[in-house]
């Protein structure tokens, strides 16, 4: 199992966010018997892209690239984690702290347990299927090759978002 000193090496220094993202990572681990993950076993949803995700990239395996670290932006310290092997999910959300400066909250949340740290709840999110593959295509317009679901019709050309206009009678 991958340690606290991993997640340092991969994030690149110690901190108070790093941490949070440690410490949800053991109690999903802990909550779902979670295993690191070498394909996309294990699902986490996160509501921020802050230093914790790079923890629990470390811990558990899940990745962007591999489809199985999504982002459902919110700015809150929330993480909803699922095990497609037993269906189990849980979402952590960072309960309050005191205010106290940066130095502190990181001695705070180095000292807090898991339990101590989140409210479990239930997931408000269904398990996203596993990720597709897409056929490519090269826009007619700048030549880039781009993912067939970033492709849009315009008359007879295949465009890639940055060169399609789109159509909209409201300018909103």
């Amino acid at each position: 199992m991958k340690t606290w000193n991993d997640c340092v090496a991969f994030h690149g220094h110690e901190c108070g966010g790093l941490t949070i993202g440690y410490k949800a990572a053991l109690y999903a681990i802990k909550l779902l018997k979670l295993e690191f993950s070498d394909d996309e076993q294990v699902v986490c949803i996160a509501e921020n892209d802050a230093c914790g995700i790079d923890a629990i990239q470390v811990m558990l395996g899940c990745s962007i690239g591999k489809g199985n670290l999504l982002f459902h932006m919110r700015g809150k310290s929330a993480y909803s984690f699922y095990n497609r092997k037993t269906g189990a999910s849980v979402r952590l959300v960072l309960n309050p702290r005191p205010s106290m400066s940066k130095e502190e909250s990181f001695a705070y949340y180095q000292a807090c347990q898991p339990e101590e740290m989140f409210e479990v709840k239930q997931t408000t999110i269904a398990v996203p299927e596993k990720a597709r593959l897409f056929n490519s295509f090269v826009c007619d317009c700048c030549g880039e090759v781009a993912g067939a679901n970033w492709i849009r019709l315009s008359g007879e050309k295949k465009l890639c978002l940055d060169c399609y206009e789109r159509y909209d009678r409201f300018n909103v």
